[in-house]
């Protein structure tokens, strides 16, 4: 029997060797990108869309000492940044090792902490509203960031900050940080970022010695937002979980405010479980002792149970099981248009409202705001509430963006949807945006999808032709109605085209500096492995269907093909509603071009309103 040291030396081995040396890439401007050799340098540039891959960890580790006395800018910081990317490899170990190097996350990370100048203690300053969940914890969030913003401070001349720290950011990682709504500046997130980055050089001593000098990208954003929040003495702060909760390295606060699950589902199996009653026991994962916690009331399978029983094993200070606010009830009196669109954000707002009510209940809350007594009525929301909820925004998310064009009838229709679950909220969204735009004149519906390598395509486009049969057969009664019956009869031909292409942002292989990835195998990438499985899976789905089956090989192919698209139909007095989908890294490169064209603006906001 290999024993646990062994084992945990061979899966880190994989996880920290050096990945293979990166093509660095120049010239910014779309369609004009020029491959330059492997280097370990850092390639500077002013454009927000400079277009590189990574350098190696020993490279970022061996070049910083050369360039702690030069000025490092933000496009450094970023290239710094990326060479903390897990791989593909990396992600692969940590599979096989069925979750067991996953013990070591949490005592790591308070190391890393405290190697910049932290104790866990510190983090207690940020009264933090911890979220978790498969589906809706991004939009919880969001929705909870916009009703704090609308509270009355007790000392109108110093207002708390609110601070906010989600994942994964669209087109900037900046995204990921923001303080009363909005993204960190280039200068202050380039100023901390060095100061965490030269800290863990100057205090390298490791527990562990095959603990890395620096941790992997996502801890290593997580120690600099808890920097910069602290440091501009930020809070309240919403966290986001990464993945599943117990182990994620958000779940070092000691204590938290309050903490939230949203609606659970199978996500990250290989890590998180098979079943959703696992994966609620690793979401519970951050419910703290003497605490409150809210969970959405309706979850699968006996998901609840477990939820109840780690609650009670911590010892929590009440678990508040959340339904759909009155108020938010299909037909209630006083309707709320909700900022972020979709049925499901009916849930997604519910559990948010009761997180604001139990922060506004703590002792953080009260004498931070004044607003506890001014909650709506049983049923009803107050004004701050209904405007919190109303003013929300969430980019990427069941996002409508029309085109800026002149030229061209053309609506994007943007939704980082990636699991079974959520594709059906997603093409539940999009067919009633349709529907209720009638036939006024002749469309051309695109459906652009993508996927990572490891989820099943036959799963997930299944989940996408379900819901749009549904939808044209008139609501969920439908939805038994299935391939092998009678086929997609209404589903398989609603589609003109079916586009599936990688998340590579330009022509030419090129990516944006903020989109790099090293999670995608070269190799496939390519040779279009994933895109050629989900054309021919498509394909086998609808057979017979007259939609359009079409492989891109970047982003940029894309956006070309449907503005051109477009602009034809427009010369026939027609339009494309372009729904995009399957992946938050496709969904955020499309929104790069979008920026680069003038329908979106620097706070992924449509430039054009309806």
């Amino acid at each position: 029997m290999i024993s646990e040291k062994k084992s945990r030396r061979s899966i880190e081995h994989a996880l920290h060797r050096p990945s293979l040396a990166p093509v660095l890439l120049d010239k910014v401007k779309f369609g004009h990108l020029r491959l330059l050799s492997s280097t370990p340098s850092i390639v500077a540039s002013a454009s927000p869309l400079r277009t590189s891959r990574a350098m190696s960890s020993a490279q970022a580790e061996s070049s910083s000492a050369a360039t702690a006395t030069s000025t490092r800018t933000y496009d450094d910081a970023i290239e710094a940044l990326n060479s903390l990317q897990s791989n593909a490899a990396t992600i692969e170990a940590l599979r096989k090792s069925g979750g067991r190097l996953l013990d070591f996350a949490i005592p790591e990370m308070v190391e890393y902490l405290e190697r910049i100048g932290y104790t866990t203690s510190d983090l207690n300053k940020l009264n933090a509203i911890h979220i978790t969940g498969t589906k809706g914890k991004g939009s919880t969030s969001a929705f909870v960031d916009s009703l704090l913003r609308q509270l009355t401070p007790v000392c109108a001349s110093k207002p708390p900050k609110v601070g906010l720290y989600t994942s994964p950011h669209m087109t900037s990682v900046r995204e990921r940080i923001r303080i009363d709504g909005v993204p960190v500046s280039q200068e202050l997130f380039t100023t901390y970022f060095w100061q965490v980055w030269d800290r863990l050089e100057q205090n390298p001593t490791r527990k562990f010695d095959l603990t890395p000098l620096r941790p992997v990208y996502f801890r290593f954003l997580t120690l600099l937002a808890f920097h910069i929040f602290i440091s501009e003495g930020v809070q309240p702060v919403i966290l986001e979980v990464g993945i599943g909760g117990k182990y994620d390295s958000t779940n070092i606060v000691p204590r938290c405010v309050v903490a939230g699950i949203t609606q659970l589902g199978l996500d990250h199996t290989a890590i998180l479980g098979n079943t959703v009653e696992e994966i609620a026991v690793q979401k519970a994962g951050i419910f703290k002792q003497g605490a409150p916690a809210v969970c959405w009331a309706h979850q699968p399978g006996s998901a609840v149970d477990e939820v109840q029983r780690v609650a009670s094993e911590v010892g929590v200070s009440g678990l508040r099981m959340v339904d759909v606010h009155p108020a938010l009830v299909a037909g209630a009196p006083q309707s709320v248009q909700l900022g972020l669109p979709g049925v499901h954000q009916r849930t997604n707002a519910s559990v948010a409202l009761e997180l604001v009510n139990a922060y506004l209940e703590s002792q953080a809350g009260r004498s931070a705001y004044t607003e506890l007594a001014h909650r709506g009525a049983a049923g009803e929301l107050a004004a701050w509430q209904r405007k919190g909820l109303e003013d929300a925004r969430w980019p990427g998310r069941c996002q409508t963006v029309p085109s800026a064009r002149s030229d061209a009838a053309l609506t994007w229709y943007l939704d980082g949807a990636h699991t079974t679950d959520s594709l059906s909220v997603c093409l539940g969204w999009y067919t009633a945006t349709q529907q209720q735009q009638g036939q006024s004149r002749r469309k051309k519906r695109i459906f652009v999808f993508n996927c990572t390598n490891g989820r099943n395509a036959h799963e997930l486009l299944s989940s996408v032709l379900d819901a749009v049969e549904a939808s044209l057969r008139g609501g969920e009664e439908a939805a038994s109605t299935k391939a092998g019956t009678d086929g997609y009869a209404l589903a398989k031909d609603y589609f003109d085209e079916a586009i599936f292409t990688t998340n590579i942002t330009f022509e030419g292989g090129g990516w944006s500096s903020e989109l790099t990835s090293k999670l995608l195998d070269d190799a496939e990438l390519v040779n279009l492995t994933v895109q050629k499985q989900l054309a021919e899976t498509w394909k086998q789905l609808v057979p017979g269907s007259s939609t359009e089956v079409r492989i891109t090989p970047s982003i940029q192919a894309l956006h070309n093909h449907v503005v051109e698209l477009a602009q034809k139909q427009q010369g026939q007095a027609g339009s494309v509603e372009c729904l995009v989908t399957g992946s938050l890294h496709l969904v955020g490169g499309v929104m790069a071009h979008l920026q680069h064209s003038g329908c979106l603006d620097d706070r992924l906001v449509s430039t054009v309103r309806p």
